[in-house]
């Protein structure tokens, strides 16, 4: 599969995010993808970079890749749920072939199992989930 994948990493967690974009780079370059990684602050603004990004028409798919670890304040569910929604929301509105990667965890423990590509490798399975909708876009509405 020759496809142009954006990897767009919240950077909050530096040290998640390197770990989850090392699981989405192995699995995109073993299925021969190219891909351009960017950065952000944090998860709430991964969907508005994937929105910027899908204007130009540069890319075939996206991988969000970002952490967000349970506090002591109620910032957490709305980090989650917002972000969450606004990937899903591009998904189906503007036709994006998205994984979502946003690991959203208890502790600090819970994160690195889940970025670490020995344990869970959640980066990787963004970056497949990613390439699994492209594959159904392009057998339902024809490749480009």
């Amino acid at each position: 599969m020759s496809k142009k994948i954006l990897i767009v990493e919240a950077r909050f967690y530096e040290d998640m995010a390197d770990a989850l974009a090392e699981g989405a780079i192995a699995a995109l370059e073993e299925a021969g993808c190219s891909y351009e990684r960017v950065s952000v602050p944090g998860v709430l603004e991964v969907p508005v970079a994937i929105k910027y990004a899908a204007e130009t028409g540069a890319y075939d798919g996206y991988v969000a890749l970002g952490v967000v670890i349970r506090g002591e304040t109620s910032h957490y569910d709305i980090v989650c749920g917002e972000s969450a929604r606004g990937l899903m929301e591009l998904g189906i509105k503007d036709k994006l072939a998205i994984g979502n990667g946003i690991q959203t965890v208890e502790d600090e423990a819970q994160a690195w199992a889940r970025c670490r590509m020995s344990e869970k490798n959640k980066g990787g399975g963004a970056a497949i989930a990613c390439l699994a909708l492209l594959g159904l876009r392009d057998k339902w509405q024809g490749s480009k």
